[in-house]
């Protein structure tokens, strides 16, 4: 079974997060922790990589924490699948593959992670933002003001 890594999960839920909330004050890391319930070593670890690879742009002091470096629309899947870490599989390879393994079922293996790079470069975090609006996942939940004059 492909899947992507915890990591790699965890660092696409950081980054739509930062793209949804991060408007007009940067988001700290402690609000991603509350709202996405990622622990906050393993968060900043995975931010600063983000940031060094100009993903995220970090911003100092007080009122500190993440904003993108880019806009939504120039961010994609991909961009961030191949920052943080590769696609997985659920066993580990063999050392020594056969002549079969190499000559057959690499090409083809190879093959299928091109596909799915292709699509997941195809998606942008503009896109990721609006199906969270749509679907209500694009902040804390709020409650609706309720009063009568």
């Amino acid at each position: 079974m492909v899947r992507l890594s915890k990591k790699t999960l965890l660092a696409l839920e950081a980054v739509l997060d930062v793209a949804v909330n991060a408007r007009p004050n940067p988001v700290q890391s402690k609000d991603i922790t509350r709202r996405q319930g990622i622990p906050q070593r393993y968060l900043e670890q995975v931010m600063q990589q983000l940031v060094h690879a100009g993903i995220l742009k970090g911003v100092r002091g007080p009122k500190g924490g993440y904003r993108l470096a880019l806009e939504r629309r120039r961010i994609s899947v991909g961009d961030i699948v191949r920052i943080v870490g590769e696609m997985e599989i659920a066993d580990e390879p063999r050392e020594t593959p056969s002549i079969l393994g190499e000559k057959v079922i690499g090409p083809m293996w190879d093959a299928v992670q091109n596909d799915m790079m292709e699509k997941l470069n195809a998606v942008s975090v503009e896109e990721l933002c609006q199906r969270a609006a749509e679907t209500g996942a694009d902040g804390e939940t709020k409650t609706a003001a309720d009063f009568t004059i």
